[in-house]
This record gives structure tokens, sequence and C-alpha cells, in this order.
């Protein structure tokens, strides 16, 4: 019997890269193809670039670079690939190099590479496709692009304008997500609370009514389903305060993933987002008021032209007033091609690294102070991961991957993907520590 072809694949970059990452394998799956385990013996390697700052695409191109010297025979596609001139110029001998989402592109370049073995039998992948995240959750995009134009960011550029998906074929996915024994649904997009906003909202058919392509409307859907929804990737507009009410009904995770960016008036101008961050406070001590568990992770960026020594006071001093419970900061870069590169008032290095780390040690001491006050409850752990006598999981204010842990003993062994009641027994700067309590 003849062998089938196999493809050995490296995915790069945010969640919505690993889930075109997902739709891709998927396919090659349902015609045949095996995958590899490593480049090396492989009969050819996918890799799937991130293009967003300067150094993902040196990580994107070291990665090209190790499958040609490991194999030779690459097809490149995702971010990175929108703009090729840079990966044409230091790897000629690339297959095929393609833009992000460009299923079909990828799939042409592998046949032509490596024709499939036999025809597709659909019964060779899961109905809910091949997934490259742990079973028991699962990332699940409503949309692609963006219609935002924020000057620090290439998106629009490299994924277009806001596309998103009707609601009933997200509710079909996240149905056979969950009914394949995914406990976690990770709601993600480049801008996730913009969603629907481009079919005006239309509705479509689901179960035994129409649902619309609309924020809420989905969240609401997506929370009778029985699986933790976590909301990623909100951009804080206005009607985002309506989901808050679904938290509180238990319907969606009390965690909200919002990027602030900054909080100075005069940097949100330059960086072309929305400016009032006073009303923002108050926005987020209503939703604490509403939703007292309500957790709030956010991004933000230091070093951008312009920043002054007092927008960056004016920063430490809102972060101690809004008390994020989980930040990630990132050094303010120039990306090719976006706009901000022509702004005046370039913030040297030294200056750019001083700010990471005061801002980083301010949010530590936020971070420890919010989860002191855990200590003692009772929170439900989902486990991700299992050892000889600690187990490792998170709470509902934590995301995977990007946020903290919670680490419990149990007197019985505990399963990967069990959701579990724990006591809080410690809390350090970042993450938990507790015992099972009930299952």
């Amino acid at each position: 019997m003849k062998r089938a072809p196999t493809i050995s694949f490296a995915s790069l970059g945010c969640p919505k890269a690993l889930v075109d990452s997902e739709r891709i394998i998927t396919r090659l799956r349902a015609e045949g193809y095996e995958l590899a385990r490593k480049h090396d013996g492989a009969d050819i390697v996918i890799v799937n670039t991130c293009g967003f700052l300067d150094s993902a695409k040196q990580e994107s191109l070291s990665a090209i670079g190790e499958a040609m010297a490991e194999n030779g025979k690459v097809i490149v596609t995702g971010c990175m690939g929108a703009e090729p001139e840079q990966i044409e110029e230091a790897y000629p001998g690339v297959l095929s190099i393609t833009g992000p989402q460009q299923y079909e592109s990828v799939l042409d370049a592998v046949h032509r590479a490596l024709p499939p073995a036999h025809n597709p039998h659909l019964d060779l992948v899961p109905p809910q496709g091949i997934k490259l995240t742990p079973r028991h959750y699962a990332y699940l995009k409503i949309s692609e692009g963006c219609n935002n134009r924020c000057t620090f960011c290439i998106i629009p550029k490299l994924r277009g304008d806001l596309v998103s998906r009707p609601a009933n074929d997200v509710l079909r996915e996240a149905e056979r997500l969950v009914g394949a024994g995914v406990k976690e649904l990770l709601v993600i997009s480049q801008d996730t609370s913009a969603y629907g906003v481009d079919l005006k909202y239309a509705e479509s058919p689901w179960k035994d009514r129409p649902v619309r392509a609309r924020f809420l409307d989905l969240a609401r859907e997506l929370g009778e389903l029985g699986a933790w929804v976590r909301l990623q990737y909100v951009y804080p507009y206005p009607h985002v305060d309506e989901v808050i009410a679904l938290m509180n009904e238990g319907k969606v995770l009390p965690y909200l993933d919002i990027p602030f960016q900054h909080a100075s008036p005069e940097v949100l101008k330059a960086m072309k987002r929305p400016a009032a961050q006073d009303k923002t406070l108050a926005r987020i001590k209503r939703w604490r008021e509403e939703c007292p568990d309500l957790a709030l992770r956010s991004t933000f960026i230091v070093g951008f032209p312009g920043e002054t020594d007092a927008d960056f006071a004016y920063l430490l001093d809102w972060l101690d007033e809004a008390e994020i419970d989980r930040l990630g900061c990132f050094k303010y870069e120039p990306v090719a091609g976006a706009t901000s590169n022509a702004l005046e008032g370039a913030v040297p290095a030294e200056i750019k690294q001083e700010r990471y780390n005061a801002l980083m040690a301010r949010q530590q001491k936020i971070s420890a102070r919010r989860l002191k006050r855990k200590v003692g409850t009772r929170q439900q752990i989902i486990i991700d991961e299992v050892g000889p006598t600690v187990a490792k999981g998170r709470s509902k204010a934590d995301a995977p991957e990007i946020d903290g842990a919670v680490y419990l003993t149990s007197r019985r062994p505990l399963r990967v993907g069990e959701i579990v009641t724990a006591k809080i027994e410690r809390a350090d700067q970042y993450d938990l520590h507790g015992s099972v309590a009930g299952f």
C-alpha cells in the first residue's frame, strides 16, 4: 500500500493565525495527508508566518530558514506572505508564498508539489476539524480583518477590512466543538466587538429562530452551549457595556480582554485610539459594580513616538485607578508600512526599557493585590496539566498562555479538561495556589 504523503507544519503568531493553521490542516487531513512531527523526513513543510512587528518577521524568517535547512521543500503562508519580497529575497527557493486566509492557494501549492494519495474521504477527519490547541479549549474566530486605522498597526493592510461570519456559521462550528468535548470557547477576531457591522447585523436562521450577527446576540447564543465562553480582543465600543449582564447570568465568563494601549489623551490621539480614558475609568468602575467578579486583561505600548515623561506618569496613575487584573506590555517598534513611522519624537531604546520595567513593576503590585483578595474563596478551575502531586489549571479570570495559573493539590487524580471547585489558599504576584474542594 502506498505511503500517505506527510506534511510538517510550523504556526507562528497570534491565535487568529492558529485558527488559519487548523483550517488548512483539517482540509489536508481530509485529503489523506498525514502530519509529521519533524521537518526532517516530511515530504513538505508549511510555515504560517506572522508579520505584525519587525521582531515577528525575523522570527518568521528564522522559521522559514530552519525549514529550508532541515527539509528544503517549503510553502509559506500567513501575514508576512502578504508582502512576499523579504521572503523571496532571503529564500528564493521556497515553493510558494501566499497571504493570510488564502486557504485555497495553500492547498493548490501542496497539490502541485505533493499530489494527494487518493480522493478525499471526509470521515478521516473528526467533525470538529483538526485542532492545534489542547482538546478542552478552542479558539473560535468570528471575523477577519479590521476597520480601525490605528497608526501603529498594519493588520488592515495585511488582512483587509472587517469581514464577519454569519451568526449561524459561527454557532454551528461552536456546537461541533462543544460536542467534541471542548469545555472553553475563546472568541477571537481582530476586533471582536465590531462583529457584524459589515453585515449590517443581518439575521441568519439558527435552530428554530433567527439570530442577528451582533456581538451581544452571538455571545448570548454561545452561552447556551454549556461551555465557558471567553471574550478576547474586545475594542471598547459603548455597546460592550451590554455584555456585562450576560456575565452576571453566567452565560459568558466574567472576563474582558480590551487592548487599551495607553491612557494619555495625547498618545491615544497619536495612535488614533479612543481618547476618552477618563470616561473609561468610570465605565470600568460601573462594570465592576455590576459584576464584582469581572477580570480585565489589557495590553499597553510604551515608548510610542512623542510619549513624554508626563504621558507615562499619567499611564501609571491611570493603571493604579483602573486596577487591570492581567496586563501585557510592548515596547513600541516601528513596523514597515505603519503611519506612526512618520511621527516625530522617537523615544530612545533605553527610555523604552526603563518605562517597560516601571510599568511591569507597578502591574506586579496591582496583580498581587487583586489576587490576594481571592484567598479563602472558592473558584471553578479548568485543568490544563496534571503532574504527580500538583495540577495546573486556570480560573475564569485566566486565558490560556497569556494569563496566570492556579496550582492545585487533590485527594484523587485529576484529568486534563476537567472543571473542579477549588479553595484558594495562597496567592503570589501572578498565580493562585489551593486544593480541590469539589468536583
